[in-house]
C-alpha cells in the first residue's frame, strides 16, 4: 500500500493511494486501517511529507560506489548522524538555500520508516519494525559539513530533509534503482544492491544505541554523484517502486 499525508482546505489528512485516487483513512497509518469513504486527486490536495517524525537518523557513506568514488575504505559499522524532525519538507516545497552556506549538495537516497516502538532489535526480527520505504533528500551545506568536526550544522537547517511522496509498505529494498536529477539532468543512479549495510542491520545497530519510535525516519546513505544545487534548480529523487520525490531551490 501506498499511504500518503495530505492537507485538505487547511486541515491535515492521511489516505492511500489506489489507481490514481487518495483514500482518505480514519487515523495515523501505523495501526488498523480503515477508509472513510471520501476520496481526493491527488491534484485536489496539498501532499506533505508522508510522517511526521521524532528523529531523522542518517547513515553516511553507505553505498560501495559512493566509498570507491571518495577514495574510502568501507566502514566497519554503520556511521551514523542526526537530522531534526524540523528539517524535514514534503514533495513540490521549496529548499531554502541558507545564506550561511556557499555550497548546497542535494543526496538522493532510500529512507525506511519504522512502525512501533524499537529498541535492541534482532536482525532476524528488524522486518517486524519496518512500516515501509520512501524517498528522502539528505541536503547538505557541504562547505559547512567539511568546517565542522561533526555533521550537525550541515544537515539540519529547515527544509534540509525532503520526504515523500508516499510511503510504500510491499516493497523489497533489496535492489530497487535510485536516481537523482538536478533540472531533469542524470546526476546519481545506482542500485541498493550497492548499500553496504541494509536496512535489517541498520535497524539492528540503531535501536542498540536509541529507542525507535513508530514514524521515525532512517535514512540509508546515498550513492555516488552528489553535486551542488542553487537558487532556481529542480531536484528529484526517483526510486523504483517509492515514486518521485521532486523539490525546488530557493534562496
Amino acid at each position: 500500500m501506498k499511504y500518503i499525508r495530505f492537507e485538505k482546505e487547511g486541515a491535515v489528512k492521511y489516505g492511500i493511494l489506489e489507481k490514481g485516487l487518495i483514500h482518505e483513512t480514519e487515523n495515523r497509518p501505523f495501526g488498523s486501517i480503515k477508509k472513510t469513504g471520501l476520496r481526493f486527486k491527488p491534484g485536489d490536495v496539498r501532499l506533505l511529507a508522508p510522517v511526521t517524525a521524532s528523529k531523522i537518523i542518517a547513515v553516511g557513506l553507505n553505498y560501495t560506489d559512493h566509498a570507491k568514488e571518495l577514495k574510502m575504505p568501507l566502514p566497519a559499522e554503520p556511521l551514523i548522524f542526526l537530522k531534526p524532525p524540523s528539517s524535514i519538507t514534503g514533495p513540490g516545497e521549496a529548499i531554502y538555500y541558507p545564506r550561511e552556506s556557499r555550497r548546497v549538495d542535494y543526496e538522493a537516497e532510500m529512507a525506511v520508516v519504522i512502525k512501533k516502538k524499537a529498541y535492541r532489535v534482532p536482525y532476524q526480527e528488524a522486518d517486524n519494525y519496518i512500516f515501509g520505504y520512501t524517498c528522502l533528500n539528505d541536503v547538505t551545506a557541504r562547505d559547512l559539513q567539511k568546517k565542522d568536526a561533526q555533521w550537525t550544522r550541515s544537515k539540519s537547517f529547515d527544509t534540509f530533509c525532503p520526504v515523500g511522496p508516499y510511503v510504500e509498505t510491499e516493497a523489497d529494498p533489496s535492489s530497487l534503482k535510485i536516481e537523482a536529477f538536478l533540472n531533469k539532468t542524470p546526476k546519481q543512479s545506482s542500485n541498493t544492491s550497492n548499500m553496504i549495510f541494509g536496512p535489517r542491520r541498520l535497524i539492528e545497530y540503531i535501536s542498540g544505541i536509541m529507542t525507535l519510535e513508530a514514524g521515525d525516519i532512517i535514512a540509508t546513505g546515498t550513492p555516488a554523484g552528489v553535486g551542488p544545487m542553487v537558487p532556481g534548480d529542480k531536484v528529484e529523487v526517483k526510486i523504483e517502486g517509492l515514486g518521485s520525490l521532486i523539490n525546488y531551490v530557493e534562496g
